[in-house]
């Protein structure tokens, strides 16, 4: 991504008359790689903090914002992810809708991390559920839930509470805000206690 661009995220998100608004402008504006770009420039707690409350006061984002409810069932999308952390800061997670719901009324996605790291700390499957009743975010990646099963192609599910994955994945949930169409903002928390540990996502729909 050029520079010019860099600069210009980063200006927006430092400057303290920005918006919400301001920042969805800039997202949209971008194809898909160009925003994959802009959002892996954002490194450490310190911009992606600012980015989350920034949006604070979005519309709460729920489990169908993520992966419409008419997309087909077991037909992963990808989402394109950077992370506060000092090292392995880019990843993905990829998302299906299951092809069964047991209550129809449920609306949820299940999921797994795509990393450099992944033959070390699992696969990492979540199920995304929405979280009415957080003040952090109205859905979530719930690590404390597996799939039921795993779409085609995709590793074999693992419990997060074994080997090297207790220490990354067990009992996390992950609560997410929009900040434009297709770009969200999450923030990691560990029994309900927030990690300080935020990760920015582009959807590949």
């Amino acid at each position: 991504m050029a520079d010019d661009k860099q600069n210009e995220l980063l200006s927006i998100i430092a400057d303290d008359s920005v918006s919400a608004v301001d920042l969805a402008d800039f997202f949209n504006r971008l194809p898909l790689e160009r925003a994959v770009a802009a959002a892996r420039t954002l490194s450490g707690t310190r911009v992606q903090s600012r980015l989350w409350e920034l949006v604070a006061n979005n519309p709460p984002l729920v489990t169908s914002d993520l992966v419409p409810i008419d997309h087909p069932a077991m037909q992963a999308v990808v989402f394109h992810g950077k992370n506060s952390l000092p090292l392995f800061t880019e990843f993905e997670k990829i998302c299906c809708r299951p092809s069964s719901q047991p209550d129809s009324s449920l609306n949820e996605l299940w999921g797994y991390n795509r990393s450099p790291t992944m033959k070390v700390v699992g696969p990492g499957y979540y199920v995304t559920h929405d979280t009415p009743d957080s003040e952090l975010g109205a859905c979530a990646f719930d690590y404390n839930r597996l799939p039921l099963r795993a779409a085609e192609g995709w590793p074999d599910i693992k419990p997060n509470d074994r080997g090297v994955s207790r220490f990354v994945y067990n009992r996390m949930i992950d609560y997410m805000r929009r900040v434009a169409d297709d770009v969200f903002i999450g923030l990691a928390t560990k029994d309900e206690k927030s990690m300080s540990s935020w990760f920015v996502l582009v959807r590949e729909l």
